[in-house]
């Protein structure tokens, strides 16, 4: 995750090159960072328009081309095969999120597609909202980089760190979205989203003692181990309240204001 937030600090400093070069690194430490490349993706095209996100889409591949290179050589179809098994089995007796359902459910293939479109049709429902963040932080970039010319050498400075909270909304959320979809949470995987939801939960229209307690039903919800019916469907619940506080406060689009 440290990689991570240093490419989201360098794509807020305007260095998309660099920054794709660390999310790329992070990728190749946790596969989880995956989770957050719809937003990133929609970041580009939106910043840099098609031809720049195919240049930053290239420096992640060719970054994970470089990394791979010495097993690519001597064992690529194990390197890939191991590297990108999305049909593993994960572990019954682990899972954090799913221990309401029977051990023959939580294995079923048909289950782990359901989820699959689930997860799909939640990043098209917080599609819009997210286009609207991104190029509205796609403008205001712009406007600042003219002021920014136009106050050169004067003692005056543009502060775009409000304006930073319309890109990283939508990564944020996006990562939860997959976490709330994933196929098992295991206790270590708490790391993939804990210090994104402070930010999250006072992003939606909740009272700071609901945020507190959706927050602390989480934190109850981890740290029982191992997990019951009622820690693993509590999860669900939170998860499903703080998408919806989020899809509730999102931001309106032209026609809505009108």
């Amino acid at each position: 995750m440290l990689l991570f937030y240093v490419a989201v600090n360098l794509f807020l400093d305007g260095k998309w090159s660099l920054g794709s070069l660390f999310y790329s690194l992070a990728v190749s430490v946790k596969m989880n960072i995956l989770l957050f490349a719809p937003a990133l993706l929609l970041a580009y095209l939106t910043s840099l328009g098609l031809k720049g996100a195919l240049i930053q889409l290239t420096i992640c591949a060719f970054t994970q081309l470089i990394l791979g290179l010495p097993f690519l050589l001597s064992n690529p179809i194990a390197y890939l095969k191991g590297s990108f098994n999305l049909g593993r089995i994960f572990l019954y007796e682990w899972t954090v999120n799913w221990r309401f359902l029977p051990e023959e459910v939580f294995i079923n293939q048909y289950f782990h597609l359901g989820l699959l479109v689930l997860h799909l049709a939640l990043l098209a429902c917080f599609y819009s909202s997210a286009l609207h963040c991104l190029c509205s932080y796609a403008t205001l970039k712009q406007i600042s980089e003219k002021v920014k010319r136009q106050l050169k050498g004067k003692k005056e400075k543009v502060d775009m760190g409000a304006a930073a909270q319309l890109f990283i909304l939508p990564l944020f959320t996006a990562n939860l979205v997959g976490v709330a979809c994933s196929r098992s949470l295991h206790y270590q995987f708490y790391v993939w989203y804990f210090h994104t939801l402070p930010y999250l939960m006072w992003s939606t229209p909740y009272s700071n003692i609901a945020r507190l307690c959706l927050l602390g039903v989480i934190e109850f919800c981890w740290n029982t181990f191992p997990s019951t019916l009622v820690s693993s469907a509590a999860l669900h619940v939170c998860h499903g309240a703080l998408l919806y506080g989020l899809w509730k406060n999102k931001p309106l689009g032209k026609g809505r204001q009108q």
